[in-house]
């Protein structure tokens, strides 16, 4: 116990930015996104102890303060990006919608064939039905069907 605090009196630096690293190893295995900023708030805290010799309260109030503002802004400013308009990338059926593609057969019954990003789908039609070889565009994707409507 000695040892451990001995090097911690003379590498806080280090000390700190292997907190860090643990927060970020659970943080990688876990992907919540939580304990990113602690783990940020502690490499920070490392550097500061580089050219101010703060001692271990003062250290670790600090690492509290970071971790509540660096996590409060995060969440505040980070959400709207995180949670855009976007479709979700790992959803590639979403993806789709909004992309042109090809009539393959006629529409019967509402039904028919067409070609979008690379690939043949069943699609339900929404207003005038096409021809086929004209373009249409994704409205929707329910299931593994597209609605779609003509150009």
């Amino acid at each position: 116990m000695d040892a451990l605090a001995s090097f911690y009196a003379m590498h806080p630096l280090w000390v700190w930015l292997a907190v860090a690293a643990a927060f970020l190893a659970v943080e990688v295995g876990t992907g919540t996104g939580w304990l990113l900023w602690p783990a940020v708030s502690a490499a920070l805290v490392g550097v500061l102890t580089l050219a101010l010799p703060l001692g271990p309260p003062l250290e670790i109030a600090l690492f509290a303060v970071l971790t509540i503002a660096t996590t409060y802004l995060a969440r505040r400013f980070l959400r709207p990006v995180l949670e855009g308009d976007a479709p979700d990338l790992n959803d590639p059926l979403l993806r789709l919608i909004g992309r042109d593609g090809q009539v393959l057969s006629t529409f019967e019954n509402g039904l028919g064939r067409v070609f979008v990003d690379g690939k043949e789908w069943q699609a339900r039609l929404e207003g005038d039905p096409p021809l086929p070889g004209q373009r249409v565009q994704v409205l929707g994707v329910d299931g593994a069907t597209l609605t779609v409507r003509a150009f």
